[in-house]
């Protein structure tokens, strides 16, 4: 693995409306896993060889003064535009030294990934969890582990990942499942949908978060569109006649959709709503003065 200069690791977030996220961290740039779908390939993030994972020099020395000098600590998200659980991280451990410093330092953690490989960790978040908030979510788009060979080439199969969520909840981390995206006119009828929420409450998850759609623009699409031109050309021409250079491609009947999604959610229990997500894992470390890390 090539290593790439860095400034910072930490950056302030946004907005805390992902997760409740205070801080983002990117130990990593680029992915290796090859999801077909991957918006981060858009030009607009300006990643080139976005496929070719590189690690940042001294990320855990930069991180450290990082976290040491912060006035206000916080939670710090990681997995939106790098897993921290790619292929290197089982050699070069970045995200595993990371969440030593969170552990030292007391700050929370907010992990996206499609890696098995979180349950490595699954003691170190326990640890971590006795002092802040700590929020695993694994990401899954169907159940279907052949379909997932060909959207998601080069990662932990949909049903690896459910495992994962299994035991990371038996060790009592608030893990959940990020439903996204739905891919119109290939993981976007309702059976697929409903056997996600099913396998995810069956697994313990606390949640299914969704997005009832996907993303597309610039060489992303075109990304995107070579892979359906192999292997699904029908499906191809529902898109051009369906989306044309739109940039939200929502599902087909959507309504309905989202209808079902949030009864059964309902019936089993599972919250699907941010604003509830982030209450209900953040909630046990909130003082009485309302505020988190008091």
């Amino acid at each position: 693995m090539d290593y790439i200069s860095a400034k910072s690791i930490l950056s302030k977030s946004r907005t805390n409306e992902w997760f409740g996220t205070d801080y983002t961290m990117n130990l990593y740039k680029g992915c290796h896993h090859g999801c077909v779908y991957c918006d981060s390939r858009s030009e607009c993030y300006q990643i080139d060889h976005f496929e070719k994972v590189r690690g940042k020099k001294q990320a855990i020395e930069i991180l450290s003064k990082e976290l040491s000098s912060k006035k206000k600590k916080g939670i710090v998200g990681t997995g939106s535009m790098s897993d921290p659980y790619n292929f290197f991280e089982r050699s070069q451990k970045l995200t595993l030294r990371s969440l030593e410093l969170f552990h030292h330092f007391g700050y929370g953690v907010s992990i996206a990934t499609k890696s098995s490989l979180v349950t490595r960790d699954h003691q170190l978040l326990e640890r971590i969890a006795q002092h802040s908030p700590v929020n695993v979510s694994l990401s899954v788009s169907t159940m279907d582990d052949e379909l997932a060979k060909k959207i998601e080439r080069a990662v932990s199969l949909p049903s690896q990942r459910l495992e994962a969520v299994r035991q990371l909840a038996t060790s009592g981390i608030y893990t959940g499942v990020i439903l996204m995206p739905m891919l119109p006119f290939l993981t976007d009828d309702w059976s697929t949908i409903e056997l996600v929420v099913l396998k995810a409450a069956e697994a313990g998850a606390k949640y299914v978060y969704p997005f009832f759609g996907m993303t597309l623009r610039d060489r992303q699409k075109e990304h995107y569109f070579t892979f359906l031109a192999h292997y699904f050309p029908e499906i191809l021409m529902k898109y051009k006649e369906n989306y044309d250079r739109n940039y939200f491609c929502g599902i087909q009947n959507q309504a309905q959709i989202t209808s079902k999604f949030y009864t059964l959610c309902d019936k089993l229990g599972m919250d699907y709503q941010m604003e509830k997500i982030i209450h209900n894992y953040q909630a046990p470390y909130v003082s009485n003065q309302g505020t988190l890390f008091d």
